[in-house]
């Protein structure tokens, strides 16, 4: 089977008719057209066997996390998810992976209206790159550099729980409820787009709270402080790490949680929480004074001495 019949046959069913769509898969290239009074919001992330994924990952989970971790950046931004470009490294045509591979893509795909557009199919390494399109009216996107003293910090669901879930993997404990979280993130897409006028800077967890925080507070040139103890956590995080030293360094910098950290007037938390469809806990506070401290509920500083993942470091 040929790259071409290849797409034919697996990527035919990601390419129904979508809004804005002018010519999808066939041609050299795609032709979009973006509402009127939208910026269009590009993203793109690359998942490589072995580094973001372990090798034994179900085919279903790594297309439904190749999916997922875009989403969640256009998320981020307050996008609507519109459209996407699959450039997929196979080392073989193995069909039964590629069915299954097809089916957890389409399954997000379809719950949150994107339509594949395009790409490219080429024997090598098992890696895949994602480019997703979303729209946000002007003026409306989440930035990272909107942050402002005073500002509650937030995030959206539970910290950890995706770390944990590879750290169960690699001991040989197969954890469903945490391993879960690590194949199949729910991108926050609902939230984001809720979010317009409520919050003034926004970033998807990938990377762990610590790190991906920071990049918030660089780019407003503030610096925030960090209740540890107010920190999320699920049932299933705190069963396998009942200590808060054991599981704090996967909540903060743990990542692969894809949940949404986020700056938010006080005044307005009331108002975030009644529209969003997951919880939103306020885990801190924006301050003038530079930097990025954990403190416990006595307000005594947490040293953390793991920061986010870093590829070239």
């Amino acid at each position: 089977m040929d790259e071409f019949a290849l797409i034919r046959r697996y990527f035919g069913e990601l390419t129904a008719a979508r809004r804005g769509v002018v010519r999808g898969v066939g041609d050299d290239a795609a032709l979009l057209a973006p509402a009127a009074g939208r910026h269009l919001v590009v993203t793109c992330d690359t998942l490589i066997a072995g580094r973001h994924f372990p090798l034994d990952t179900a085919p279903y989970d790594i297309g439904w996390k190749s999916l997922a971790v875009n989403l969640s950046d256009l998320a981020a931004m307050g996008a609507v998810p519109r459209w996407f470009l699959l450039a997929l490294s196979l080392p073989s045509a193995d069909e039964s992976w590629l069915a299954q591979f097809c089916d957890g893509l389409k399954v997000l795909a379809d719950r949150h209206g994107i339509a594949l557009v395009g790409g490219d199919t080429t024997r090598g390494d098992l890696s895949i790159t994602i480019t997703a399109m979303g729209e946000v009216p002007v003026g409306q996107a989440l930035p990272r550099d909107g942050a402002r003293v005073g500002d509650a910090v937030c995030v959206t669901g539970t910290l950890g729980d995706a770390a944990a879930g590879l750290a169960a993997l690699q001991d040989g404990v197969r954890d469903t409820p945490l391993l879960s979280r690590l194949n199949r993130p729910e991108p926050r897409v609902a939230a984001g787009l809720a979010l317009h006028g409520l919050a003034h800077a926004a970033i998807d967890l990938s990377d762990g709270l610590a790190g991906d925080l920071q990049h918030i507070l660089d780019a407003s040139g503030v610096g925030a402080v960090v209740q540890v103890d107010a920190l999320p956590v699920s049932g299933a995080l705190r069963r396998r790490f009942p200590d808060r030293e054991s599981r704090l360094p996967l909540q903060l910098c743990g990542g692969d949680d894809y949940e949404l950290c986020l700056c938010v007037p006080p005044d307005r938390l009331a108002a975030a929480r009644t529209v969003l469809d997951v919880p939103l806990t306020v885990i801190g506070e924006i301050t003038a004074e530079r930097g990025l401290r954990f403190v416990d509920g006595a307000g005594i500083t947490v040293s953390v001495q793991r920061t986010a993942y870093r590829h070239f470091s």
